[in-house]
Formats: C-alpha cells, sequence, structure tokens
C-alpha cells in the first residue's frame, strides 16, 4: 500500500493507495502516530481497492484522536469499501462525504 501525506496549515491528507489489510495497517498506524497539531485529518480512499478489519481498527483509532482535537473525514470511498462501512457500522462512526 501507498501512502501519501499532504499539509496543508493544520490540516492533513493522507491518501491511501491498495490494500489496508494485517500487512500494511501497523504503516498507516505509524503515520498516523505524528498527529499532534492537526485540526483536520482527510482521509482520501479513492484508490484503496480493500479493507480488513484491521484497517478498520487503525482508522477507529485516527478517529478517537482526532475526536479529542479536531476533525476527520473520510472522502472518495468506492461502493465496496462503503459496503464494508455498512456492514460494519463503521458508516455511522466515520464523517464520511
Amino acid at each position: 500500500m501507498l501512502i501519501n501525506k499532504t499539509t496543508n496549515g493544520d490540516e492533513l491528507t493522507i491518501s491511501l493507495d491498495g490494500r489496508l489489510d494485517t500487512t500494511t495497517a501497523p504503516e498507516l498506524e505509524a503515520e498516523l502516530g505524528g498527529l499532534a497539531g492537526v485540526k483536520a485529518l482527510v482521509m482520501d480512499m479513492s484508490k484503496l481497492v480493500y479493507i480488513s478489519s484491521a484497517g478498520l481498527r487503525v482508522l477507529l483509532k485516527a478517529q478517537k484522536i482526532m475526536n479529542k482535537q479536531g476533525s476527520m473525514t473520510v472522502k472518495n470511498i468506492s461502493q465496496e469499501i462503503r459496503e464494508i462501512f455498512e456492514v460494519t457500522g463503521f458508516d455511522e462512526l466515520l464523517n464520511i462525504e
């Protein structure tokens, strides 16, 4: 999986490309370790093709951090990812655009 980070002031956009699964989730979790000072986190999933429960756990952790210091938005999800969010209830936990 490729992770691209773009910072604009106190907004951080993370673009994911590939599969967010047991193998790649620790990489994203490490990238999200530096959220101090971030007021708006945008997760761009336009190129994400798969997400596992390990990936969902990382998103939930990021959401909990951002609830304390700002906001998190998930953008550009595919229909397949949307269905996973709906089945797991993550569509109720995350701000999805």
